[in-house]
């Protein structure tokens, strides 16, 4: 399989997350798969979408982002990073979103990496949503790393059930483009367990990596569930986190 890995951590040698990386890519590698990383406080990678992002421009007067990258899908016109990037993710069957949870989020720095790269018209827009998204097929799976315990972050705990607080991501962003999303990888306060415990999730996660074919993806609703006014049909029990009968 090829994974695409994009990884976004501010200390790129001697932090948690880098040591998972480097070992999941060669134990990927050496178990016969192809990977790409796009590191992207290494790359330097510019998060803010911006008119820059455009060679040409559809309408030099005033920025639609969404209609300009439209037009740049067309057009072959987007600026040489943001098509590298998304050539990565055409050619990939696995995308990982590989980060540690700032503020029950993704960093401003891959949020913007979404923003740039999950091009209008060709992963959403014009028919492609949900079921029909342009990564239709693929699978997808969010690894990140808390600051706090899992105790904390259940559906009884302090900081509530972690699915929600990545709601956003794994139905707005992954799901949204039709990826087959899977459950997350989480490895809770490394920097607090030990040695031993933080060796458990580095074989851990490996162990996801590979498996990710063959495991069951997250549950979501498809555009079906829902009536003519985008609401739940009647009959249809919500089953996600963002979805609830009043």
């Amino acid at each position: 399989m090829k994974y695409l890995i994009v990884f976004a951590h501010p200390e790129n040698k001697n932090s948690f997350q880098k040591s998972l990386l480097d070992y999941s890519k060669t134990q990927l590698i050496d178990a016969g798969h192809e990977c790409e990383v796009s590191d992207l406080y290494a790359m330097n990678f510019n998060p803010i979408a911006s008119k820059s992002d455009f060679k040409t421009r559809r309408d030099s007067t005033r920025l639609q982002y969404d209609r300009e990258q439209k037009q740049a899908v067309q057009n072959s016109s987007f600026t040489d990073d943001i098509q590298d990037e998304i050539n990565k993710l055409l050619w990939c069957d696995v995308l990982i979103l590989q980060f540690p949870l700032y503020w029950f989020s993704m960093p401003a720095i891959m949020k913007g990496w979404i923003d740039r790269v999950f091009v209008n018209s060709l992963f959403y827009g014009a028919g492609k949503r949900f079921e029909t998204g342009g990564s239709k097929g693929k699978r997808a799976m969010v690894s990140t790393s808390t600051g706090g315990f899992d105790t904390m972050f259940d559906s009884e705990g302090l900081l509530g059930d972690i699915n929600v607080a990545l709601w956003h991501i794994h139905h707005g962003m992954l799901h949204y483009t039709g990826f087959h999303v899977m459950a997350p990888f989480v490895s809770w306060a490394p920097v607090r367990v030990g040695d031993e415990q933080c060796k458990k999730y580095h074989d851990d996660y490996v162990k996801r990596l590979l498996a990710i074919g063959q495991d069951t993806p997250m549950t979501f609703h498809n555009t079906s569930d829902f009536t003519d006014d985008f609401r739940l049909k009647e009959g249809i029990v919500p089953r996600t986190p963002g979805h609830w009968k009043k």
